[in-house]
């Protein structure tokens, strides 16, 4: 069975036999029992254990499993709908797919639609692509750096990146003339009254929109909506996926946990692009 992911070694095309992937000239990687296949070599990467950890990578699914960000996969899922309403057999790529919630929220969106797409997502972390394998077994996913992704030049429709890395000439170069790139963003005030309370002096999100070489601006979509926490987990969780995690003052985090509830805005901007044909 033919791949969506080439060798990272040679970028010639992967096929699966017998839960390897394998390219013609003998370069081979194994498809982990839980499902995903590890593409980026040793000498690429920056740590033993890339990406999200553990523990961050579980937060995360548990508050996403409760829909609080379900008007952002709607909107995202809506848009693909509409982009491949041409195409039977759409290819997607999720860059930065983390543990799949967007993945498999839009691939079923389009199955409903009645298309048949193929899907693939890359990450740098295996505890997330653990459960993205296991909420999408048929899509592809794979350790690999969105700065060089194992994926053939030309041969994606849609392209998401839902805050993470950008590698807009790599997102170029594997999406077809034409092809579709949603940019997901927080906005100006996204997450502001959590940002009240670990933050003496809290600040806006800068938001400005770019220009890119290979690509054209076609719009964008918003998203806005209050948020209501009653739990002190989903208070942290929420907390644990932004990246105030990193750099927030102790004194800020114990405001925080000591909250039972929390109500704050939620703010997303898809900025949609369109490779040059």
């Amino acid at each position: 069975m033919s791949s969506l992911f080439s060798c990272p070694l040679c970028s010639a095309p992967l096929s699966v036999e017998g839960g390897r992937y394998l390219c013609p000239a003998g370069h081979c990687f194994d498809r982990a029992a839980s499902g995903y296949v590890h593409l980026l070599p040793a000498n690429r990467k920056h740590s033993q254990n890339p990406g999200d950890d553990r523990e961050m990578v579980a937060a995360r699914a548990a508050f996403l499993e409760k829909g609080y960000y379900s008007p952002l996969l709607e909107l995202l899922a809506r848009i693909t709908v509409e982009e491949t309403a041409h195409l039977p057999l759409p290819v997607l790529l999720d860059s930065g797919c983390g543990e799949g919630y967007y993945t498999a929220g839009v691939y079923r969106a389009l199955c409903q639609a009645g298309r048949s797409p193929r899907i693939a997502g890359v990450d740098l972390s295996k505890y997330a692509l653990r459960r993205a394998a296991k909420q999408l077994p048929e899509g592809e996913f794979a350790v690999a750096s969105v700065y060089r992704l194992p994926i053939a030049a030309d041969s994606v429709d849609v392209l998401l990146n839902v805050f993470s890395p950008l590698a807009t000439s790599e997102f170029a170069r594997v999406l077809r003339p034409g092809g579709l790139f949603c940019y997901v963003v927080p906005s100006a005030r996204h997450l502001w009254e959590m940002k009240q309370i670990l933050y003496s002096q809290p600040y806006e999100n800068p938001v400005k929109r770019e220009e890119y070489s290979d690509f054209l601006f076609e719009g964008m979509k918003q998203v806005r909506y209050t948020l209501s926490l009653t739990q002190g987990q989903d208070i942290m969780a929420l907390f644990h996926m932004t990246p105030y995690a990193w750099k927030t003052p102790k004194e800020g985090i114990r405001r925080l946990e000591s909250l039972s509830c929390l109500k704050c805005q939620i703010g997303f901007d898809i900025h949609l692009y369109r490779k040059n044909s």
